[in-house]
């Protein structure tokens, strides 16, 4: 019998030794792909560029939509630095969806809002709204003011109350670069319209020091070690991951903090989903399978440029609730879309993105715990060959923190947004360091988030705001 259990063991440790080696290269082939572009992108004159399509008169209006709730400790320094952006004709709609806080006192006084008739369109079935006012200050300003449906719920009422034919979404939270605007539009204006959906590089605000006009006056680190490595995370997410799946025109995710949409398509497509907790990603799977199934040439694009800035959690708990409703929302995405999954009419979203995040984004964790007890099982317990728990030790470094590290160095190499020597090497240094601990807590909520999906049990609770964007030091 123990022979029997030893041999199951050490199927299973190559097993996931395999997997994880196949991880990696499919990492590695992703940062390949976006290498070239993120070369032939360092070559050229953004500002140029940009300032062109200040005075273009193909530069579309655009709508900015910001979903609000609970979120007084942001949402005014947030309208402020929007009304700073740099673009020809813009309208800001803040959706305040039943707010139990001053999140509508933060606006209605220091902008002088003031009531107007509510006339909306109704390309979707939204909560009720209750009241609506635009700024006497700021006349293309607007607040919407609506019973609790959700995020999704929020932005489909921004959609119909929107006059303009493409629409920017962003979080509460969040605050723009002045030119944002102006980077994500210019691929669909360079398209001709082929181009329907864009996103940029979002980037975590915690520790940075934040104007009075809610623009970033100085990048700095923050202290906490758990802000420290959402840091390195989202750059590995994002400059090697996000880029590579654009470039092939796979690219499955427009981070919610921000991200422009035509509006056209979102209403053809449905709009946002309320009944799936991940309303971001599976609105991009419907895009995508709309425009497979017309075979449309329109495509959706991702640029590496931050053009967007966002509190990141800074309690265990926050940063728990979050992860597990990310992971939830995958997997509620996944299994709606699961007839994509395989399918060679999808091309490559069927055959390799889908897969990619049912095999490596979503099941990853259950892979890596089980690699977590092979370990163990070997060191204390001599269940498995010495050999083998140090190859899988050796892979899970390489897995986590060595591309990490790699992702760090990326960072460095192409935007160079935290000046100080000294940042680049802590966060280096914190980077080595995720195997042996964020990653392993990271993992378990992961899957904590594939029982909630498969359960229907949600585990919720709402993210401690630390009003990061209400002070001119940093936190």
């Amino acid at each position: 019998m123990s022979e029997l259990w030893s041999t199951i063991l050490e199927v299973a440790s190559w097993t996931i030794i395999i997997y994880m080696l196949s991880a990696n290269l499919i990492y590695l082939g992703m940062f390949l792909m976006a290498g070239p572009k993120i070369k032939r992108e360092k070559k050229l004159n953004r500002l140029e560029q940009i300032e062109e399509m200040m005075v273009n008169k193909d530069t579309y209006p655009v709508s900015v939509l910001v979903p609000a709730y609970n979120e007084e400790a942001g949402v005014a320094s947030t309208v402020q630095s929007l009304l700073s952006l740099h673009y020809p004709q813009f309208e800001i709609i803040v959706v305040n969806d039943g707010s139990t806080d001053a999140t509508s006192e933060k606006l209605l006084e220091p902008f002088q809002m003031e009531p107007i008739e509510l006339a909306t369109r109704s390309y979707f079935k939204t909560g009720k709204l209750v009241k609506a006012y635009q700024s006497k200050l700021h006349p293309n300003l607007f607040l919407l003011e609506k019973e609790n449906g959700g995020k999704a719920d929020a932005l489909n009422a921004g959609i119909n109350f929107s006059h303009y034919p493409y629409f920017a979404a962003i979080d509460g939270d969040s605050v723009l670069e002045q030119d944002a605007l102006l980077k994500t539009i210019k691929p669909i204006i360079d398209s001709g319209g082929r181009v329907t959906a864009t996103g940029g590089t979002v980037r975590i605000a915690n520790g940075c020091k934040i104007g009075s006009d809610g623009a970033i006056k100085q990048v700095k680190l923050p202290k906490r070690p758990l802000e420290i490595m959402q840091i390195i995370e989202y750059f590995r997410s994002f400059l090697i991951g996000r880029l590579g799946f654009s470039r092939i025109n796979i690219l499955l995710i427009i981070s919610g903090a921000f991200g422009v949409f035509e509006k056209s398509r979102v209403i053809k497509v449905g709009g946002y989903n309320p009944a799936t907790v991940g309303e971001d990603m599976e609105l991009i799977v419907r895009i995508h399978r709309s425009i497979k199934e017309e075979k449309s040439d329109q495509r959706i694009e991702y640029i590496q440029d931050p053009v967007c800035w966002t509190e990141a959690p800074s309690t265990i708990q926050s940063l728990r609730a979050q992860r597990i409703r990310w992971q939830r929302g995958l997997a509620e995405t996944i299994w709606m879309h699961r007839k994509m999954l395989f399918n060679p009419k999808y091309k490559g979203i069927g055959m390799f993105s889908m897969p990619y995040f049912l095999f490596i984004e979503l099941l990853s964790a259950v892979f890596e715990i089980l690699g977590y007890a092979v370990i163990i099982s070997g060191f204390l317990f001599s269940l498995v060959d010495t050999e083998i728990v140090v190859v899988m030790l050796l892979v899970m470094i390489l897995y986590g923190s060595l591309l990490s590290s790699l992702a760090v160095l990326l960072e460095e190499w192409t935007y160079h947004k935290y000046p100080e020597s000294k940042s680049i090497v802590v966060l280096f240094c914190y980077a080595l360091t995720e195997t042996f601990w964020y990653r392993i807590v990271m993992n378990f909520w992961r899957v904590q988030g594939l029982v909630g999906a498969v359960t229907k049990k949600s585990v919720w609770g709402n993210m401690e705001r630390q009003g990061v964007f209400s002070k001119e030091e940093g936190t």
